[in-house]
């Protein structure tokens, strides 16, 4: 009890001291928190939209996909004869069955020829108004589709684009585009995290969507009293036969929570990821916070032990405080970190994902996360400074605050540190030496973590090098204010060094993903250069398939020498040593594609590999499978007829574009797969006439302005596309490694104010020899830019170095170019200066009140 009570006075008495503590431990718990709620939420979102729209048993076309997804090779959904809804209804236990068409590979556009899909990758459904439907739907305004010259608009969608009834809006498929006039308006009963939905009439939908009439993509059934889905779905099996898929409606709500669940994972793993980095950071507040406070009370420790403390008491002492700084940052994490789902959630209404707020989830599990995270990271950094406060002797009485670190403890800190960095060096070194980019991402992990720890320890023996480095640069030109400032800097290398490697970690991480990133632009513009021979790319950024509409509007586009059409399609290969591989992708294009991409032979002519019967391989498939120059693969076509193909060309396996490919001509592929079965495009080349490009360009926009799910890009184009993707990943990924800066810059503060308390006494006498306001607060920015800058220092350094290693693994794919963004490190780096600014505010401002008299009487 005496303990706890010593510990309750002692936290209460420093409780300015901790807050900026507990708020490293509330900002790490909220976001751990935070990313549980929303992720939660999110799959409650789902779970609640798919078991309402599953029917009690669904029958789907044979090729549709566990999770509903309807687009085929051909831009069609798969279908079954209309036959096959009159069985369903004659299978034992059925109350109904209604047919139904509905695709997710159409582009719905207003009269402006304007896309009404949406921009947050939620798809676009279009699909025939029935049962199943009004179930979670309800009709607010107008009536339901009646003819070919109807549709019905979901209200998200409606609402988004300013949508009213009587509007037109086309229906761009793969059969062509269909125009209709908005009949009504439709709200979602249950929360629709996004997607656009357009409803048509039965027999509209299937020719819009199909192209022909008795034909149905899924067949939904109701089963009557008493009857269990497994039952039904038995019955109704039996009744239609082999050849469909049959599943209940927890099958199918458990196929589409799989697919998203997969998703949702990824992003809570990469977030939570990014909340660890700002505990490890905190570690480094806590531990820092807990140090300092030990030193400044050993006079008061060494008097408790006087008094008959024993070392076991004054360590629960200290550790009790953790505890309480534990408890009271980790509650308030837990309440910040469902508001930082609700953000999270709005934010992603900003961006059409809508979820509505009465599905806010917490589980249980949640706060109880939480609190165990916070607690027991935040008594563990606790645990190395209250094991040196139970150390103090009682003589330490005499003796004043602050004694300085043991000399030998110092040189042990730093053979280990010298031996960790080594360790890390040594394990980069491997990394960037390795032949196979697997084995090297081990050596990469390996270093990068030994290298940091490295650095972490050997933190104080740098500073003192690296502080004076940084005050003869900086700080000399502000003369004694400068001097002072480097002084007090170096006076305790522990603590700086700690300082500055929370701030490193962050920073580090930062330097190596811009070396990263900007060496993948780098690497594949220079690709792109040396690569691609044609002027102009059409595709969909998402990632839909090239109409045989939109593909005829390119090829009659005046000023083009030629268009190539490029088709991706799988196949099951069986090869000269007997192996058969399954579900195997090959390519199929028009012979100008080997002019088009400039792909490197090892063997062969590329241009023979679009002859009839013909194809090519990539070097490491021909290896593996003793492929040479005339060898003859059997290739069994999805959807089509068996082909012998002989190999007239062997690619090499190390090109960026197109990176294992194997091409055969259309010509071919057209000999074997019926042409209702045909792949439509993923995409198309086309090339100007000499002297045209401009005008080729305009025209190519122009003639594509009704297909506005394409975009035409010239080489300048697709080189931004590729660096504004990877700009806005790092953008994100930076936002994300805020959280952790924004921890070490509270570090930053917290070492400054706790150092102005413990030079409490100094201070006065410096004022009462003359040192302005203005001067002591200078002197403690200044002091504050010199350890961010130190931080910042060790932590670009040490990022460029991983970021260079992780180079070297991609230079194992073909992205050998590395490039240093010099303007992005240097920027960072003077970002830090300011960073120490304003950090040092509040520190500075506090010392400059001090009472004189005050300071000097104070003990």
């Amino acid at each position: 009890m005496t303990v706890l009570k010593t510990s309750m006075r002692n936290f209460y008495a420093h409780k300015g001291r901790m807050a900026l503590s507990a708020v490293a431990v509330l900002l790490s718990v909220a976001f751990v928190c935070g990313t549980l709620v929303f992720t939660d939420t999110m799959n409650t979102t789902f779970d609640k939209l798919f078991a309402s729209t599953s029917s009690d048993v669904t029958v789907s076309a044979k090729g549709a996909s566990d999770t509903g997804e309807t687009t085929s090779d051909n831009g069609k959904p798969p279908v079954m004869p209309a036959s096959v809804l009159g069985a369903v209804r004659k299978a034992d236990g059925v109350k109904s069955a209604e047919g139904t068409v509905f695709s997710t590979s159409a582009t719905v556009v207003d009269a402006d020829k304007d896309s009404l899909s949406p921009t947050s990758g939620a798809p676009t459904i279009v699909g025939n108004w029935n049962a199943n439907d009004a179930r979670t739907m309800e009709i607010t305004e107008g009536a339901a589709p009646k003819g070919s010259d109807q549709v019905m608009v979901d209200a998200d969608t409606a609402d988004k684009h300013d949508l009213k009834l009587g509007d037109e809006v086309g229906v761009i498929t793969a059969v062509g585009t269909h125009r209709a006039k908005i009949s009504g308006i439709a709200a979602f009963q249950v929360t629709n995290p996004g997607a656009a939905i357009f409803y048509l009439d039965t027999k509209t939908a299937q020719e819009a969507l199909v192209g022909e009439s008795n034909v149905y993509t899924n067949v939904n059934v109701t089963a009557a009293a008493g009857v269990s889905d497994a039952q039904l779905k038995k019955n109704v099996a039996a009744e239609i036969g082999a050849g469909y898929k049959v599943q209940t409606a927890k099958e199918t709500a458990d196929a589409n929570r799989e697919s998203v669940g997969s998703f949702l994972d990824v992003m809570k793993y990469a977030m939570l990821g990014f909340a660890g980095i700002a505990f490890l950071v905190g570690i480094f507040l806590i531990i820092n916070t807990f140090s300092m406070l030990v030193a400044q009370r050993t006079r008061e420790i060494g008097l408790m032990r006087a008094i008959g403390s024993s070392r076991k008491q004054v360590n629960r002492s200290v550790l009790a405080e953790a505890l309480l700084l534990g408890v009271v940052g980790s509650l308030l994490g837990v309440g910040a970190g469902v508001g930082i789902a609700v953000g999270l959630m709005k934010l992603m209404g900003m961006t059409g994902m809508n979820l509505s707020t009465e599905d806010l989830t917490v589980a249980w599990t949640t706060p109880v996360v939480g609190m165990v995270l916070g607690v027991v990271v935040t008594v563990l950094a606790a645990y190395l400074p209250a094991r040196r406060a139970g150390k103090v002797s009682p003589m330490a009485a005499l003796r004043d605050a602050g004694a300085p670190a043991d000399a030998k403890a110092g040189a042990v800190r730093a053979v280990i540190g010298l031996l960790l960095t080594g360790a890390g060096g040594f394990g980069l070194y491997l990394a960037a030496a390795a032949d196979k980019a697997a084995e090297g991402s081990l050596w990469l992990g390996l270093g990068v973590v030994l290298s940091l720890i490295g650095f972490v320890v050997i933190g104080p023996l740098l500073a003192g090098a690296v502080v004076r480095v940084l005050g003869a640069i900086v700080l000399r030109a502000f003369g004694p204010v400068g001097r002072m400032a480097e002084r007090n800097a170096l006076r305790n290398p522990r603590r700086t060094g700690a300082t500055g490697a929370a701030l490193m970690i962050g920073l580090a991480l930062v330097a190596c993903l811009s070396v990263v990133g900007s060496s993948m632009v780098a690497s594949a513009t220079e690709e792109l250069d040396k690569s691609v021979g044609t002027d102009f790319i059409i595709q969909s950024d998402g990632g839909q398939l090239m109409t045989p509409q939109a593909v005829q509007a390119v090829k009659s586009t005046p000023g083009l020498e030629r268009v190539t059409e490029y088709k991706w399609t799988e196949a099951d290969f069986t090869t000269p040593d007997g192996k058969t591989l399954d579900k195997t992708a090959i390519t199929a294009a028009d012979p100008t594609y080997a002019t088009d991409l400039r792909v490197e032979t090892v063997a062969g002519n590329l241009a023979d590999a679009y002859r009839p019967d013909s194809m090519s391989v990539h070097e490491k498939f021909a290896d593996d499978h003793k492929i040479k120059l005339g060898s003859e693969i059997s290739v069994a076509f999805k959807d089509g007829s068996t082909a012998r193909l002989t190999v007239r060309a062997i690619t090499s396996s190390d090109a960026v574009i197109d990176q294992g490919a194997m091409y055969t001509s259309i010509a071919t592929l057209k000999k074997y797969v019926p042409a209702d079965k045909l792949p439509l495009d993923q995409l198309v080349f086309a090339t100007a006439k000499d002297g045209q490009q401009d005008t080729a360009y305009t025209a190519l926009k122009k003639g594509l302005h009704d297909y506005p799910q394409y975009t035409v890009r010239d080489q300048t184009d697709y080189k931004q596309e590729l660096k504004d993707q990877i700009g806005q990943l790092l953008n994100l990924i930076y936002g994300l490694l805020a959280l952790a800066i924004i921890v070490a810059v509270l570090g930053v503060v917290n070492t400054l104010a706790l150092s102005v308390v413990e030079r409490t006494r100094e201070i006065g006498l410096m004022r009462a020899i003359g040192l302005s306001r203005r001067q002591l607060r200078r002197m403690i920015r200044l002091e504050s830019v010199v350890i961010a800058l130190f931080g910042a220092l060790l932590g670009l350094g040490l990022g460029m170095g991983w970021g260079a290693t992780a180079q070297q693994l991609l230079a194992l794919q073909g992205l050998d170019v590395l490039e240093i963004p010099w303007p992005t490190i240097i920027g960072v780096f003077i970002g830090s200066a300011f960073v120490g600014l304003f950090a040092a505010l509040i520190p500075a401002f506090r010392a400059g009140r001090m009472n004189v008299l005050n300071a000097i009487a104070t003990e």
